[in-house]
């Protein structure tokens, strides 16, 4: 039972107003009652509801049932196939194996043109943290490039390079090199000061310094930045081998939908369409999330 009356010392002279606010709590701290509720299970639905990939598979269930319901309800397969003739039309893709063949194709261009992109990103950004003209150069270029769709540059891509796959790394490049130096560089300046006095005590200098105070402080901004560019240089060599493979008769995922929209084979461009959104779902949520979760999660240095 809560004493909900003052507590007055003896040698306080003249007493003062009782104020309810000031109470004692008799009871003992750790009761029965408050151990039962804190160690009271979850239900079973609860314990299902805390696992984000049963989360989120519930959410593609429900966009599929949606996306099955609607194509149903058309009616009509050169407009929207529903959800099951389009599974069906992947895999017969899959089965004769042009789909896996352009799927590869698309997917060594778009790792050779990211990679290129980070290392360039690396460099603008080092010579920005390291001098006032890096800073400064990399603010003029970035106010020049960034706004440029990397799709503009597909003619003069195919000009300078010809119709090979130079063209479409070029685009790459240019798609993913901006959102990551721009990305890194605001994750480096938002370092806080304290933590770099820290790695000074500590006696780190130069590249040790950058390793184990820079980089970990920043990597919450350069993951975001490696996401954003990811997501440019995936959209953007789609949009390209749409052009490029109508100019050079090949390609990867963008021309396998461009040739089917052509053969009015709608159920196979929303195969490719699908397989592009696969294949996003996968690097987002298995080799992204697991970047994040062993390197900011462990490092404790979410933003």
């Amino acid at each position: 039972m809560l004493n909900m009356t003052a507590t007055v010392p003896r040698d306080a002279g003249p007493a003062t107003p009782v104020r309810a606010e000031i109470y004692h709590d008799d009871r003992a701290s750790t009761s029965e009652d408050e151990i039962t509720v804190v160690q009271a299970r979850l239900t079973w639905a609860e314990a299902l509801y805390n696992v984000p990939v049963l989360r989120k598979g519930l959410i593609l269930v429900v966009l599929a049932l949606a996306w099955e319901i609607y194509g149903r309800t058309l009616n009509n397969d050169l407009l929207f196939p529903s959800f099951s003739q389009t599974i069906a039309a992947l895999w017969d893709s899959v089965l004769n194996g042009g789909l896996l063949m352009r799927a590869l194709a698309s997917l060594k261009v778009l790792v050779t043109g990211y990679a290129v992109g980070i290392l360039l990103a690396a460099v603008l950004t080092a010579l920005a943290i390291a001098s006032r003209i890096g800073r400064d150069f990399l603010e003029i270029m970035t106010s020049m490039f960034n706004p440029l769709p990397a799709i503009a540059l597909l003619p003069l891509a195919l000009i300078w390079f010809g119709l090979g796959n130079m063209s479409l790394v070029f685009v790459l490049v240019h798609s993913v090199t901006w959102a990551i130096a721009l990305n890194t560089h605001s994750g480096f300046l938002g370092v806080s000061r304290t933590l770099k006095m820290v790695g000074r005590n500590y006696g780190l200098k130069g590249w040790g310094f950058i390793t184990k105070i820079l980089i970990p402080a920043a990597f919450p901004s350069i993951l975001t930045g490696l996401k954003i560019g990811w997501a440019f240089a995936w959209r953007t060599l789609i949009a390209a081998e749409l052009v490029f493979g109508v100019s050079s008769g090949s390609g990867g995922l963008g021309w396998f939908i461009f040739e089917n929209k052509n053969l009015l084979e709608i159920s196979n461009v929303f195969a490719g369409l699908l397989t592009v959104i696969i294949i996003g779902l996968v690097v987002e949520n298995l080799i992204f999330a697991t970047i994040e979760k062993r390197t900011i999660q462990r490092w404790g240095v979410q933003h």
